[in-house]
């Protein structure tokens, strides 16, 4: 069964049976499917196959267990073998000494090269070894779906860098947003809503990714699929070129979980409808609900 097939079964599943997922999706027209997903507003463009025969609910139902609950684990879960693991923890504990001596707008937009010459030059950081970047090479360049991450890559190149000149950094934030579309949303959000809305994470750069990631993967175990579904693996977050986070003012780390929903903040911009989000509930990236994340 290839990618496609996969997720279009998932969002024909999902749409008309969220709750129960019965086999009797399987046996619908295509037709009546496409009809049931446009009324839902999950497929817009995406040819539609027939569910191929091998294909059960459970395999569906799995996909949906494991979104709907991201930091659990899960039988399939692809895991570092114990080698890389000791690798793991010499390379987060190095990065979190690169971001507190970096600090955190420069660490956020800084790429590959930089953050290697960096760690190079400042003893307190210490070089990365060969075995550490060889390890960083793996983790880059390793499909993603193999994961169960199934967005696009955004950073196709390990040394690309983020022009400085592209980037604004958004006062009272400590982030920074690329200049053009993405701060024109933002900017917008913030006139329609006022005070009440913050950034709560801009531009990504491939060492911020990696660190938010792999420091994800140590503290699960060495679970790579498990932290793929709340943090793109390094090369494949959206954050990298253009989509941001918005939170309700004073409401702190709940402005990263469904708690959000309940804001005002997220009422208002629901309600004005010209903002999209990147992942859905129940999307077919193989990640987490994500209100908060907005899309460019």
């Amino acid at each position: 069964m290839n990618r496609r097939k996969f997720c279009t079964l998932v969002a024909l599943t999902a749409c008309t049976c969220p709750l129960d997922l019965s086999a009797a999706v399987l046996l619908i027209s295509t037709d009546k499917k496409k009809k049931l997903c446009q009324d839902n507003n999950w497929v817009r463009s995406s040819p539609l196959v027939v569910a191929p025969q091998n294909v059960s609910d459970n395999m569906v139902r799995d996909y949906l267990v494991k979104i709907r609950h991201p930091d659990l684990p899960h039988p399939n879960d692809v895991y570092l073998d114990a080698d890389h693991a000791v690798v793991l923890a010499r390379i987060v504990s190095r990065f979190k000494r690169l971001y507190r001596t970096m600090g955190y707008g420069n660490f956020g937009v800084a790429g590959f090269d930089k953050a290697v010459c960096f760690a190079r030059n400042y003893s307190v950081v210490g070089r990365f070894t060969g075995e550490e970047l060889d390890f960083l090479e793996m983790i880059y360049y390793r499909n993603a779906n193999d994961y169960g991450f199934y967005g696009d890559k955004r950073i196709v190149a390990l040394t690309q860098e983020i022009k400085i000149k592209d980037t604004y950094k958004v006062p009272y934030s400590g982030n920074c947003l690329f200049k053009g579309a993405s701060l024109s949303k933002y900017q917008e959000i913030k006139r329609n809503l006022g005070e009440d809305v913050l950034l709560t994470s801009g531009i990504r750069g491939l060492i911020k990714q990696f660190y938010l990631y792999l420091n994800k993967v140590e503290r699960h175990g060495g679970n790579l699929s498990l932290a793929s579904r709340s943090l793109a693996p390094p090369g494949y977050s959206y954050h990298g070129t253009g989509d941001f986070d918005i939170g309700q003012m004073g409401f702190g780390k709940n402005n990263f979980s469904e708690k959000f929903i309940g804001t005002p903040v997220f009422k208002k911009l629901t309600a004005l409808g010209y903002v999209e989000f990147r992942y859905r509930r129940d999307n077919l990236l193989g990640v987490r609900y994500e209100p908060w994340h907005v899309k460019l």
